[in-house]
């Protein structure tokens, strides 16, 4: 339908139109408008402000050959605020999106529900919750913040999968820095309140950050074209192989070798991304949720042509350890994976959970809780690779074969423990050492003693908590052969409505 956009309008602030970004995303000429020619309720009552269909626009297209749906809310309309139609819209994309078995992609910039319709606003955002909801776990649902995203808008993004922020031009935020003066009397701005930053760093709610808009709509595109369009695609898994003469290559000769990137002190650091880079195809690495939680690593990646889902402790950050913020990031990964059937490879290296009274008090146990559920709910292919170290309550919370997953593997010389030595040899060694003259000595000789007797991957072995000591340079292949055999084992689930997940 061919009209007139205010596109002027959205420049002099800084922003694409609605219909500019909708083509920037699809493929040129793909774009088909759906309910092109509604208006705004209340036109129909008063016959005045007649709003175009109805401050956003609704249709299909493709990205790069594969099927989406998509909606992008008009500014210069009204604010682009949500009412009856404009809500019935969205809701009903998505529940296209639902039907044809494809991606929804969201393009929010609102000023909010529409205040003159009332109850018809509100009642409009319960349509698209529950579209989104519905849609959830079905297809992909991925929303772009290209402005301002307040009030009850921002749990229609909050219910998606992904969410995309942009410097200098998203905020989120439940209520604006006026009526936080008002009511609380505090002096803030909308940066502080739920800008970039806020949100991909401090609480986790955008899984990713970009400069620009041309940067947003590129990396979008990446993630339409590595997830699955829906529940019913499955993930490929090659049959067969060939080193030589193959341009993709499903086993690659790699130069790097493992030893310059681990060390082999527990103790000391490493950033665990080059081990995924080594592990995984060139150029396959798309990572979420990147900024927040930085001692765990969630990417998506391919492993000889097939799509991963990896989750790894970072020991760059806080040592890998375990916390809040790092139990629920985890879980919403694994949880997202184990929803379209993408196998689930777990790299542990980890001192455990974070000891102390800030986190009991923010809820470690109920956030670490969620690890642990996430892992044993899940059905998919679960693989784990202990890197260096796993202790304590990580042993299980990292993907455990007691907690179903189908198989542990360890790099050679892995501490695999309920603690450290530090932490243990003067509990169990408490007699030996109140009767040494030279207690430090003594804790050094124990030390060995307790290594080899409890922590070393040997004993692990013996009990079947470990499958199999592999070499680290082995790792690639070993994944990929493992997933190729899983391919097509049994999913049982218990007959119930679901589970009560520790939310």
């Amino acid at each position: 339908m061919k009209r007139q956009y205010n596109i002027e309008k959205q420049h002099q602030k800084g922003k694409l139109h609605a219909i500019e970004r909708i083509n920037m995303l699809l493929d040129n000429g793909s774009f088909v408008e759906v309910n092109a020619g509604t208006v705004d309720i209340m036109s129909f009552s008063d016959g005045k402000d007649k709003k175009d269909y109805d401050a956003v626009i609704t249709g299909f297209g493709t990205i790069e050959g594969k099927k989406v749906c998509i909606y992008a809310q008009d500014f210069t309309i009204a604010g682009g605020t949500v009412g009856s139609t404009h809500g019935e819209k969205i809701a009903n994309i998505i529940e296209l999106a639902i039907q044809i078995g494809c991606p929804v992609i969201g393009i929010l910039d609102s000023g909010g529900a529409r205040i003159q319709e009332s109850v018809l606003a509100i009642e409009a955002y319960g349509k698209i919750f529950r579209s989104n909801t519905k849609a959830s776990g079905l297809i992909p649902q991925i929303a772009i913040i290209a402005g301002t995203c307040a009030g009850g808008a921002c749990y229609s993004p909050a219910l998606q999968d992904f969410i995309f922020l942009i410097d200098d031009l998203s905020k989120m935020f439940l209520t604006g820095p006026t009526v936080v003066k008002e009511v609380m009397g505090i002096e803030t701005s909308a940066e502080e309140l739920g800008g970039v930053k806020v949100h991909t760093q401090e609480s986790g709610v955008a899984q990713f950050r970009c400069n620009n808009e041309k940067e947003c709509y590129n990396q979008v595109k990446d993630l339409i074209k590595t997830l699955p369009s829906s529940v019913k695609e499955k993930v490929k898994i090659p049959l067969f192989y060939s080193p030589q003469g193959s341009k993709k290559r499903l086993f690659k000769n790699n130069n790097v070798k493992i030893d310059n990137i681990l060390p082999t002190d527990p103790r000391r650091t490493y950033d665990v991304k080059k081990i995924i880079a080594y592990i995984c195809d060139d150029d396959s690495l798309l990572e979420v949720n990147q900024e927040f939680a930085p001692n765990i690593v969630t990417v998506f990646a391919k492993i000889s042509d097939v799509l991963t889902g990896i989750v790894a402790n970072n020991p760059n950050y806080l040592g890998g350890i375990l916390d809040t913020d790092a139990s629920d990031k985890a879980a919403k990964f694994i949880r997202y994976c184990d929803a379209y059937d993408i196998p689930i490879i777990t790299l542990v290296d980890t001192p455990g959970f974070v000891p102390g009274p800030k986190e009991e008090k923010k809820g470690i146990i109920r956030h670490g809780a969620k690890m642990l559920y996430a892992y044993s709910e899940a059905t998919t292919i679960r693989i784990t690779v202990i890197l260096r170290k796993e202790y304590g309550g990580a042993c299980l919370a990292m993907g455990c074969k007691s907690m179903g997953i189908d198989f542990v593997y360890s790099w050679p010389n892995t501490e695999i423990a309920v603690m450290g030595a530090k932490g243990a040899i003067p509990i169990i060694y408490k007699k030996e050492l109140a009767d040494s003259d030279n207690v430090e000595d003594k804790i050094k000789e124990l030390s060995d003693d307790y290594r080899e007797k409890y922590v070393s991957v040997k004993r692990a072995l013996e009990i079947g908590f470990v499958d199999d000591v592999i070499e680290p340079e082995n790792t690639r292949e070993c994944i990929f052969k493992t997933i190729q055999f899983l391919e097509s084992k049994r999913k049982n689930s218990a007959e119930k409505k679901h589970g009560i997940i520790p939310l």
